[in-house]
């Protein structure tokens, strides 16, 4: 088996043991969106498979307050660390990103309140809520994605 469909076959296995039965039936491999190779986003407070703005924030701001060890209100670069050890997909979040006034410090208002890239990525109606239809829609397959390879001749 292929490492892409070994991939594949362990996303969908992740996503048939969660709360989101409807998006693990779906033909396409979520494993192929960087954003959902971890599986489904563990910021969904209710379970409901609905992933919110809302919810995010809170989330968020749970995390901050976490990394803040010196409860001054602002992450330097060394707490920073700990938001990207806090979940798989702030792994690689960059600081500068959060940090808008470049300060070298992150507000607890320039954290909670940035986009998150999920949402971002899959709310395709604009009202902050990603839900499994919108996740299957986004990962489908986009019919024929240039010529089809065709079988090798045996003896060339």
């Amino acid at each position: 088996m292929s490492r892409e469909k070994l991939l594949c076959v362990t996303a969908l296995g992740l996503l048939l043991t969660s709360s989101l039965p409807l998006l693990a039936q779906t033909a396409a491999c979520p494993a192929q969106d960087g954003l959902l190779k971890s599986g489904p986003p563990i910021w969904d407070a209710n379970r409901d498979g609905v992933y919110t703005c809302d919810e995010w924030k809170s989330f968020a701001d749970r995390i901050f307050a976490s990394a803040d060890r010196n409860r001054d209100g602002r992450l330097d670069p060394s707490e920073f660390a700990t938001v990207q050890k806090a979940d798989a997909t702030l792994a690689d979040a960059d600081f500068g990103y959060f940090d808008e006034n470049q300060d070298g410090k992150i507000t607890r208002k320039e954290f909670v309140e940035k986009p998150n890239a999920f949402i971002l990525r899959f709310d395709s109606n604009g009202d902050c809520r990603v839900t499994a239809d919108e996740l299957r829609a986004a990962t489908a397959p986009k019919g024929p994605q240039g010529p089809a390879e065709r079988p090798r001749d045996r003896f060339h």
